[in-house]
């Protein structure tokens, strides 16, 4: 029984990804989250959207559904990330301008060869 109840819980896990794409602040929703096999990525597996109970939509939800139909999975850059949580409840994915304030971008190019690095040495 204990298994079981382990196995349930590790598949309903949700986490909150915010990340910065073109201006704005993407706040999406996906059960998994892991460093990807591109250095410098962060990948994004099955999304989570809410379901359609009812008449009311909200059309935030909808346009982000809209612009990752048909996604798999998605590689964010490192630096585009601005936070990831893991939540107990789904939330509701939005896409909000980013406007001054608190969130900075991490300084890029994020690696650099060293200082007088001309190449291979022979």
């Amino acid at each position: 029984m204990g298994l079981v109840r382990i196995i349930q819980m590790a598949s309903n896990h949700i986490f909150r990804i915010m990340f910065v794409n073109q201006g704005k602040v993407y706040e999406v929703y996906a059960r998994k989250v892991s460093h990807g096999s591109l250095l410098g990525f962060v990948e994004i597996e099955e999304l989570v959207f809410g379901e359609r109970t009812g008449v009311v939509l909200d059309p935030g939800e909808e346009r982000v559904k809209t612009e990752f139909a048909g996604v798999k999975r998605s590689f964010l850059p490192v630096q585009a990330v601005l936070r990831i949580d893991e939540v107990r409840k789904q939330g509701v994915s939005k896409i909000v301008a980013l406007e001054g304030g608190n969130v900075t971008a991490f300084p890029a190019p994020m690696f650099s060869p060293p200082v007088g690095d001309a190449g291979p040495k022979k």
